[in-house]
């Protein structure tokens, strides 16, 4: 073989593995540092969604992706929800993980992310339809309403059947969060439900009233503020959540009322649980919004490299990361941890 045709042939060799080596590096997955993946919850405000943004931080650094966080300026700020998702398909995000405000008027958006190839997981908050998102990971709401609902009753025993209660929901549009917290608690309480996916068409005569709470303080503060000019005389309170529940206490307690009314709520975070050692609410079923949305990150990052959607946990449509009954004063039948369990568990 000559010098000439062997240079000749390895620069054949080499033009063809440079080729090869091409094609390999188009078809590849993304690496992790080309991963975009979108965290955009209700506000930043709310110590939930706080704790979420840092479990999605913590697993987005760990596996190297990069988190692009969004809020509304306050729960049910649909617009700027809108807006972030425009915002993450335009920069060629991965994922999109969401707790929505407006769990129906933010669907076409999210088809919208969808059809651009983006992965949508619902955190906490499903859409409607669920299948809106390609996956849902979520508290069992209902099941959390549920469970302070029971506790409440059996707290009462007798006197349950002639109790007046306050529901203090979230927000008008009564999003799926909404009505199944408060359709669970109903279903714990033994009021019977209507239409379970609507809140205020119960004619049970126990119930004082609804009010709205925006799931802030001072919502709560006014909503129970209303629902005692309704009734003086209630003696329980439902809460969407634990902020809510804090107000409720101030406002009762203006009116002398705060030790003669139990107080039950959802969320677990370390201040709600501080809350039921106090005294101030008397239970609370207890999420991890952390696991979800460090979960939801994981999800994004398994998808770009093996086109695999999470599953839904066993018999649900949704994958369930878990609620506990947080008491410490517990009652039969209802299974429930100390305040102290509580506490070594909140949000972690």
């Amino acid at each position: 073989m000559t010098t000439s045709f062997r240079r000749l042939k390895n620069i054949a060799l080499g033009t063809a593995l440079g080729t090869a080596c091409l094609a390999l590096v188009g078809s590849a997955p993304a690496l992790a540092e080309d991963i975009i993946v979108g965290l955009i919850t209700k506000t930043d405000i709310n110590p939930f969604f706080v704790k979420m943004k840092e479990g999605a931080q913590a697993k987005a650094k760990e596996l190297g992706v990069e988190l692009r966080s969004y809020a509304g300026k306050v729960d049910g700020d649909n617009e700027s929800q809108v807006a972030a998702i425009e915002s993450l398909i335009a920069a060629g995000a991965k994922g999109i993980l969401i707790t929505p405000s407006d769990t129906k008027a933010i669907v076409p958006t999210v088809e919208k992310a969808r059809e651009a190839g983006i992965l949508v997981i619902a955190l906490d908050t499903p859409l409607e339809p669920i299948t809106a998102a390609d996956a849902t990971l979520a508290t069992d709401n209902f099941k959390a309403g549920e469970l302070i609902g029971q506790w409440a009753n059996k707290t009462l025993g007798d006197g349950a059947k002639d109790a007046h209660i306050a529901f203090l929901d979230l927000a008008t549009s009564q999003p799926t969060v909404d009505y199944l917290r408060d359709q669970g608690f109903m279903k714990g309480f033994g009021i019977d439900i209507k239409n379970p996916t609507k809140i205020g068409d119960e004619d049970d005569p126990r119930i004082s009233g609804h009010d709205v709470t925006a799931g802030n303080e001072e919502g709560g503060r006014k909503a129970m503020e209303n629902l005692l000019q309704k009734d003086p005389t209630i003696n329980v309170v439902y809460t969407i959540n634990e902020p809510a529940a804090a107000g409720a206490y101030e406002a009762l307690k203006a009116v002398g009322r705060e030790k003669d009314v139990i107080i039950v709520s959802v969320d677990g975070g370390c201040p709600g649980v501080k809350n039921v050692q106090e005294g101030v609410i008397g239970a609370t079923s207890q999420q991890y919004p952390l696991i979800m949305a460090s979960m939801g990150v994981e999800a994004v990052v398994n998808y770009v490299k093996t086109q695999k959607k999470p599953e839904n946990s066993p018999g649900l449509d949704f994958f369930n990361t878990g609620v506990e009954l947080i008491t410490d004063k517990p009652v039969d039948g209802v299974p429930s941890l100390s305040v102290k369990e509580g506490l070594d568990k909140c949000w972690g």
